[in-house]
């Protein structure tokens, strides 16, 4: 797995993974996994898609985040979606990744 960015939602801290396995599915995402006392969690709180047909289109897929928790996840990573597509590409390609701290502007 690959660790992409760390992402701060409120209080908590989301750190967003791609798993190599899913480079093989029909459309690039990634998954969100909450940060737990340094260590990220053992299961994904959410499932985004970065794009469609190969065009931007970022939307939540599966999420067990509030509705505000899901609006600044998406925001966040609009923002910063060239960085994380090239975090993905990197991790795709078996290449090291080095997550940044992300918070919106």
């Amino acid at each position: 797995m690959g660790q992409l960015a760390l992402l701060y939602l409120w209080l908590k801290a989301c750190v967003l993974v791609s798993i190599p396995i899913d480079k093989f599915e029909n459309r690039r995402h990634v998954h969100v996994f909450p940060r737990l006392r340094g260590a990220r969690g053992k299961y994904s709180v959410a499932k985004v898609w970065l794009e469609s047909h190969g065009q931007k289109q970022v939307e939540i897929y599966e999420s067990s985040l509030s509705a505000k928790e899901n609006d600044l996840l998406l925001r966040i990573i609009n923002a910063n979606w060239e960085y994380i597509n090239k975090q993905l590409t990197k991790s795709f390609n078996g290449e090291k990744t080095y997550p940044k701290e992300i918070k919106l502007k």
